[in-house]
């Protein structure tokens, strides 16, 4: 059987990949797992928008029941806020049914363990072979010894509570534009902004089970750009799925990823002594004019392989405050385990409220390069060719050279289809576009070509 979960947990289409057996089988081997040793373990389990939730939550509850666990059920609530609560409520596990910033038709079982964090690979690995093993092991209890689901109302309430605590002032005054992405923080976000003073008009707040992430939220922002302007609004913050991501909108309609958002945060963090060694962690794919900008205000970036996962294992070992992605999956390590969209969005309309700068005149501290991806298609087996071929090496030192100081090359095998991705970042766009399509070019020609003889 080949690995169940992925970076971010089981995911698939429900009913189809993901079954209603599947999630029984992760809440009943997830119970067992997680919780050895717990007289009676308690998890956690809440859930996003989407029309597959009941089926899958049943499922998974169900599992958790039949080991003797309790399943405290939370309903729908941002993932974030599962990782948080989990701690706060001092449980044995959290678990969010969610596909975050997916389609509908999918949908994901993610585990946190007691202290808010994901899962490491081994405990995965661990929850995976029980279910290989039939669940063979696990007790089956009976009579008083059965688990029992129970309602937690509260939940909504403590994670907004936390999250207001995240700022030190309100936010009156201010109009503030949100996209809820028809997902999980429809009613948090609202009502957490509301409750801090600020006036606020709202776009996709209206789920119906089927309409989560449709041409709205973090991963199409069109419609909140357009929005602000005519709202004449401060900022906008567009929210995904499952709200752990946040991308912004300054007053002028222009979109403030997440590259962006980590340079207005750091250069305040650092300002109030708040950045841990000055470090911002990043990945590989974060726009070099983040580099730049971070580099000018004597801020260190240290790079990660591409997924929050990465960035999280490099903050948890260094001790680091803030890091995250171009998506706008920020983790700020103060306040949460995991990315958090509403304390991104507090965190962000907060520096706004303080400064005396508008969200565009904050975000001019930034000035992001031209990217440019082209990809290559290679035999599975070649993937490795722009590191062995002399020419294709020589090719990238030549094009390196030329972006000195403004640019860069960054070259990235898919881990899924027989590419190889070249970016190539810089100044100038139509110069940057034929040698990123040239490279790509002659990757894929040599690449071929090697095959081609191997085979013959």
């Amino acid at each position: 059987m080949s690995r169940m979960f992925g970076t971010d947990g089981v995911r698939g289409v429900a009913n189809c990949e993901l079954t209603p057996e599947i999630a029984y089988s992760l809440g009943r081997a997830g119970a067992y797992v997680l919780s050895k040793g717990s007289h009676k373990p308690r998890i956690l389990v809440g859930t996003d928008t989407r029309i597959s939730k009941d089926m899958l939550e049943s499922a998974l509850v169900s599992g958790i029941l039949s080991v003797g666990a309790e399943a405290v059920c939370v309903g729908v609530i941002p993932t974030p806020a599962i990782a948080y609560l989990t701690r706060k409520y001092k449980l044995d596990a959290g678990i969010v049914i969610s596909a975050s910033h997916n389609p509908v038709e999918y949908n994901g079982i993610k585990f946190f363990n007691s202290q808010g964090y994901k899962l490491s690979d081994e405990l995965e690995d661990k929850i995976q072979g029980v279910i290989e093993n039939n669940c063979k092991d696990i007790p089956s209890p009976s009579g008083e010894n059965l688990g029992r689901k129970v309602i937690e109302d509260s939940a909504l309430e403590d994670y907004m509570e936390f999250a207001k605590s995240t700022i030190n002032c309100d936010l009156k005054g201010m109009r503030i534009a949100l996209d809820c992405a028809n997902g999980a923080s429809y009613k948090t976000s609202v009502k957490t902004f509301r409750d801090l003073g600020a006036e606020i008009v709202v776009i996709n707040n209206d789920p119906d089970g089927i309409n989560i992430n449709k041409c709205c939220g973090s991963t199409h922002p069109e419609e909140l750009m357009e929005y602000v302007v005519k709202k004449k609004c401060d900022l906008g913050l567009a929210f995904d799925g499952d709200a752990d991501r946040c991308l912004a909108v300054d007053e002028k309609g222009n979109l403030i990823d997440g590259d962006f958002i980590m340079a207005i945060c750091g250069k305040h963090l650092k300002e109030n002594g708040k950045l841990n060694e000055d470090v911002v962690v990043v990945t590989v794919m974060s726009n070099m004019g983040l580099f730049i900008s971070l580099d000018k205000e004597n801020i260190n970036t240290v790079k990660t392989k591409v997924g929050d996962r990465y960035v999280l294992e490099e903050m948890l070992k260094q001790g680091y405050k803030l890091g995250g992605e171009q998506s706008g999956h920020i983790i700020f390590l103060d306040y949460n385990t995991t990315g958090d969209g509403l304390v991104t969005g507090l965190q962000l309309s907060s520096i706004v409220k303080n400064s005396s700068n508008t969200l565009s005149e904050l975000a001019s501290m930034m000035k992001k390069l031209p990217q440019v991806l082209a990809n290559a298609t290679i035999p599975n087996n070649k993937k490795n060719i722009y590191k062995e071929d002399l020419e294709i090496v020589n090719e990238i030192k030549k094009i390196e050279k030329k972006l000195d100081g403004t640019g860069r090359v960054l070259i990235r095998p898919s881990g899924t289809e027989p590419l190889v991705r070249v970016m190539l970042e810089g100044e100038n766009q139509a110069e940057l576009d034929e040698m990123a399509h040239s490279l790509a070019k002659l990757i894929e020609e040599k690449a071929n070509a090697k095959a081609a003889v191997l085979e013959g």
